[in-house]
């Protein structure tokens, strides 16, 4: 399967929208072609039933669904994979169990790079290449440490965290994949 290119991660404590009614805004009016459900906030049953109209939602747009850690709501929604925190389950034991999920994961280091890459992960996130608003305490790792990373792993490497429009084509230029983001996709629909 290829990899989207652009990737929007869902946060609705910032927009305090119906997230539902933004991804569907995102999809009808982008070229995003893949959503990650990020809604740390949310317990099982709420987060659940999100990810349920999100799943209809995605097949509408032909749009790839992600769930953050949670692969048991993955499973439940029939979803196209998980993203795995840094801190979560090892990408090797989510493959065990949910062979045919798609397995993404945060990485904030190298050495975070090469694990998710031994441990089978299908791409992984590094982050934060810029400053940005969701970890404003968290040092911008930079393009040269994008670059290098992209140069070490042969897994898909989304460059995330302050990107934006005037700094995303440099992040493809220094090996990124593609572009992973809250802001960068979804300030256009969602503050409208």
């Amino acid at each position: 399967m290829r990899l989207p290119k652009k990737y929007a991660i869902t946060d609705s404590r910032r927009y305090g929208k119906d997230i539902v009614s933004i991804v569907e805004d995102l999809l009808k009016e982008s070229d995003v072609k893949m959503i990650q459900l990020r809604e740390k906030e949310k317990k099982g049953r709420e987060l659940y039933e999100i990810a349920l109209k999100l799943r209809k939602i995605t097949l509408k747009y032909s749009a790839l669904l992600l769930i953050n850690e949670r692969f048991d709501i993955a499973l439940a929604v029939s979803a196209d994979g998980v993203h795995l925190p840094e801190n979560s389950f090892p990408p090797s034991v989510v493959k065990r169990i949910a062979p045919d999920l798609m397995v993404g994961f945060s990485a904030h280091s190298l050495e975070s790079s090469l694990y998710a890459e031994r441990e089978g992960a299908d791409f992984i996130t590094l982050s934060p290449i810029f400053p940005t608003l969701s970890h404003p305490e968290a040092k911008p790792l930079g393009l040269d440490e994008l670059e290098r990373v992209a140069n070490k792993v042969n897994i898909p490497v989304y460059a995330l965290g302050g990107v934006n429009e005037e700094n995303m084509e440099e992040c493809l230029k220094k090996g990124a994949y593609g572009i992973a983001g809250i802001s960068i996709f979804f300030d256009k629909v969602a503050l409208k």
